[in-house]
């Protein structure tokens, strides 16, 4: 592709966002989660989110809207299961809180008006690496991570969103090689504010 193309690709796209609706915003909320695998107690736990968003509006009635965000998840670790593995769950940790780097790209109908909007879409996750940077930790989030998919509601009063969204983990967060299998469930609620 030449300079040229590049440079018409950028004006067209620049055009069709500066065109199209568009907001910025922030957001937080609670993220209400769970692993299933025998190794951790069946049963949801409290964590919390925080972030940006970006909405653009695609016509009347469709959307789309990445964010990205940091999600911490808390998980409670069965006592009979942490003697059964050497060497994974140490000191006898029972708690374990786990950090992510998470990128949903959702895509948004407006279900009643501009009020009420049904969003569904993927969301990439990684483990955040307290050693690495932020971008580095970022790339990583499309080559290997968690991969859910979303799904839920959001109320728009102004400039003010709420949303509700529930998440399922579609593939193994356990780096493990005895065959275990861990993956994420649960529910997100946000508050955020438009700034643009």
């Amino acid at each position: 592709m030449s300079i040229r193309q590049i440079f018409l690709v950028v004006g067209l796209f620049s055009t069709t966002l500066v065109s199209a609706q568009l907001d910025l915003g922030l957001k937080a909320g609670v993220n209400i989660t769970k692993i299933d695998d025998r190794a951790f107690k069946d049963e949801f736990k409290y964590g919390y989110h925080l972030g940006g968003f970006a909405a653009f509006g695609l016509g009347k009635k469709f959307g789309f809207q990445p964010e990205v965000l940091y999600n911490q998840f808390s998980l409670r670790i069965d006592s009979s299961y942490t003697n059964t593995v050497t060497g994974v769950f140490q000191n006898g940790l029972t708690n374990v809180k786990l950090n992510y780097l998470s990128i949903p790209l959702l895509f948004n109908y407006k279900l009643i008006g501009k009020f009420i909007t049904l969003q569904a879409g993927p969301q990439f996750g990684i483990l955040i690496d307290q050693n690495r940077s932020l971008l580095q930790n970022g790339g990583d989030a499309f080559k290997k991570g968690d991969f859910s998919m979303l799904g839920g509601v959001q109320v728009k009063l102004g400039p003010l969103r709420v949303n509700g969204r529930y998440v399922v983990g579609l593939n193994n967060i356990a780096d493990l090689t005895n065959g275990t299998r861990w993956k994420s469930q649960g529910f997100q609620v946000s508050a955020g504010i438009a700034l643009l």
